[in-house]
């Protein structure tokens, strides 16, 4: 009777699967065939748990600005690099140019689909000694070269990059697509000679030829990339990344974080502190100074860095985050305008403004955040906010990338 019984269930159940000729069997179960998504924590990067925080001067406002009037804010969780985007880091992108470039001069493309869409062919290995003919443009010629060196131009190296403008999609209803997709090129090599022109009656002309491209630097934070390089460089690592995953549906991109994100990060869960150790002094209680900035007048090493360190020196805030305050400034993808706080939403707070090269100079001003090797402790707190614009770079300014987590909150899990 049991065996009977178990017949029937498995014939019922036959019937019902095979009766209308689909898997719902009538059901609601959702679209199935769907790509798995579990998530990824990117390589270098450390979680900022969603939540709320005064963005703000948490210290008296020295200059009486009053450009960073107090908030409250919610922030999103996301990923972010524990440290500023190192030298050896950035090598990785101006090399990928420049083995890209080359492989386009010599026509290594491939149609793996057969649609007639060309991609790069990476499989086919490079020889520059082998190819110097064909790949002559590429490296300084005649009067140009140095010496008789065979040295080549990084400094013309391009990348080229396109990008959604999503508030204009959601603000003008005539757009059409053709008018959202926003086409870059930029020329992506540090501007080495920051070092020089930074500084009057200086010598810094080591750092010059050195910072860059000596070994001993390569853990140091890249210096004399501006806005429009640092944002380039956001684009190819998320196309890098999706080259590699590209079974896997990733449609965030790696960016540079907004104002608020980053002030959010670099105080590690301290709200109201001026730093990002949660004191309200740059020394410990042993005296050692606890990040890379001017401690005094003319007294640059004090703190143990002459210019900028590496990376990861000195403690991390709570967040895991490395030299939030000194050693670099970093740029940010917020606009800057002085009364920005009153008009950013508390959700997420994003005040941008996409500066075409026409603009006026004021549209170009972008913020930084955190302070530098050359700067005074005022400008390390948490909450000052300070610019350049967009087109400038300086041996003092760097940045780091972020990468929105999709989801409530990875703490859920």
């Amino acid at each position: 009777m049991k065996s009977l019984s178990s017949l029937s269930a498995v014939i019922l159940a036959f019937i019902l699967i095979t009766s209308c000729g689909k898997e719902e069997s009538g059901q609601l179960i959702g679209s199935q065939n769907r790509p798995k998504w579990a998530g990824f924590n990117p390589y270098g990067m450390v979680y900022v748990p969603s939540g709320t925080l005064t963005i703000g001067q948490s210290d008296q406002d020295v200059f009486s600005t009053y450009a960073q009037r107090s908030k409250a804010l919610s922030i999103s969780g996301f990923f972010m690099d524990d440290t500023e985007i190192t030298n050896n880091e950035y090598r990785q992108f101006v090399e990928w140019v420049r083995d890209s470039t080359a492989r386009t001069i010599l026509g290594y493309v491939d149609d793996p689909d057969g649609d007639g869409n060309e991609q790069l062919d990476w499989e086919t290995e490079l020889d520059y000694e082998l190819d110097q003919e064909s790949l002559q443009d590429m490296y300084f010629q005649g009067d140009m070269a140095f010496e008789g060196k065979k040295e080549m131009d990084y400094a013309s190296l391009k990348y080229k990059y396109e990008w959604v403008d999503w508030q204009k999609a959601a603000h003008d209803p005539a757009a059409t697509r053709k008018s959202l997709i926003k086409k870059e090129e930029v020329k992506i090599f540090p501007d080495t000679l920051c070092w020089i022109r930074d500084f009057t009656y200086s010598y810094n002309e080591p750092q010059t030829r050195n910072y860059f491209w000596h070994p001993a630097f390569d853990d140091y934070p890249v210096v004399g990339v501006n806005w429009k390089q640092s944002t380039a460089f956001c684009n190819w690592r998320t196309k890098l990344w999706n080259m590699y995953k590209a079974d896997e549906p990733n449609t965030e991109e790696f960016r540079l974080p907004s104002e608020a994100e980053w002030e959010y990060a670099a105080r590690g869960g301290h709200d109201l502190s001026p730093y990002p150790w949660g004191g309200p002094y740059m020394r410990n209680s042993k005296g050692c100074l606890l990040a890379n900035f001017k401690p005094g007048r003319g007294n640059y090493p004090e703190d143990g860095g002459m210019h900028t360190v590496k990376a990861d020196a000195y403690f991390p805030n709570d967040y895991g985050l490395y030299c939030m305050a000194g050693n670099v400034a970093e740029w940010t993808s917020s606009a800057f305008h002085e009364n920005a706080y009153k008009h950013e939403h508390d959700l997420n707070a994003d005040y941008r403004y996409d500066a075409n090269d026409s603009d006026p100079e004021a549209y170009k001003r972008k913020v930084l955040r955190g302070g530098s090797w050359k700067d005074i402790a005022y400008y390390c707190q948490t909450g000052t906010r300070s610019w350049e614009f967009q087109d400038t770079s300086k041996s003092y300014i760097g940045f780091r990338c972020v990468i929105t987590f999709l989801g409530r909150s990875i703490n859920d899990f």
